[in-house]
């Protein structure tokens, strides 16, 4: 009896190491399959420094030439400052800024008062302020228009949006529109921009208009994600 019981636990021993075995080895097919992979997407993707890099020669060859709004003359922004912050539309000038690699001109500065006076008559030296814009989105890899608003008259994006004077800070969040349907509620922060150099007014006919290079790190969800350089132009006007 006891040499049975002997054999049976013995069996069972043994079942269990090769079980053991067994599993240990599945893990390891799985663990080499995956290091596997890693390895040959890591040979088939890019780097992020290479992408970095296409998108610096993208917004380079736009800049040379493009079919959008033609050759761009570059300025610094120590130019574009001792020109009172205005960029020469004869010459097709942008001003380059070093800090988040943007580059942008002014169309129209447009009427009425900035946003830093605005938030001079505000005891929280806060303003906020219910934004419409129109807008045309152009993907500079692609050299396609992705989105637009110009060309509806039914159809405006809006935004909300919050400068803090002693932070000299902006939040912003889209409420309607194109921009809040396709790339969600977050403003980027290269469409901010234009806000510390223009005016606004409710006044159709007085309001401002820029354009925009705007470069990954400043720009959409998706922008971001691919590492992808866009081209906008928009307006900005008061909320009635």
């Amino acid at each position: 009896m006891r040499s049975a019981q002997h054999f049976f636990l013995n069996l069972h021993v043994t079942r269990k190491m090769k079980m053991k075995k067994l599993l240990f080895f599945m893990f390891a097919l799985l663990g080499m399959g995956s290091m596997m992979m890693t390895v040959q997407s890591c040979d088939d993707g890019e780097t992020y420094a290479e992408m970095k890099e296409k998108e610096r020669d993208a917004i380079n060859r736009f800049i040379k030439d493009n079919n959008v709004v033609g050759p761009i003359s570059v300025i610094s922004e120590s130019q574009f400052y001792a020109q009172d912050s205005i960029t020469d539309v004869s010459k097709n000038q942008f001003v380059a800024f070093g800090e988040d690699g943007i580059y942008m001109q002014i169309v129209r500065k447009g009427e009425g008062s900035s946003v830093v006076e605005l938030s001079k008559e505000e005891p929280d030296s806060t303003v906020r302020m219910r934004l419409l814009c129109r807008f045309m989105e152009y993907d500079i890899d692609a050299a396609d228009t992705t989105y637009t608003n110009f060309f509806s008259s039914a159809i405006v994006d809006k935004m909300q949006c919050t400068y803090e004077r002693r932070g000299r800070s902006y939040s912003a969040s889209f409420t309607e529109g194109y921009m809040r349907q396709y790339h969600g509620e977050v403003v980027p922060s290269g469409w901010l921009k234009p806000l510390d150099f223009i005016r606004l007014s409710k006044d159709d006919s007085k309001i401002a208009k820029v354009r925009l290079i705007i470069p990954h790190s400043s720009g959409t969800a998706n922008a971001s994600q691919y590492v992808l350089p866009y081209y906008y132009e928009i307006t900005f006007q008061m909320g009635r």
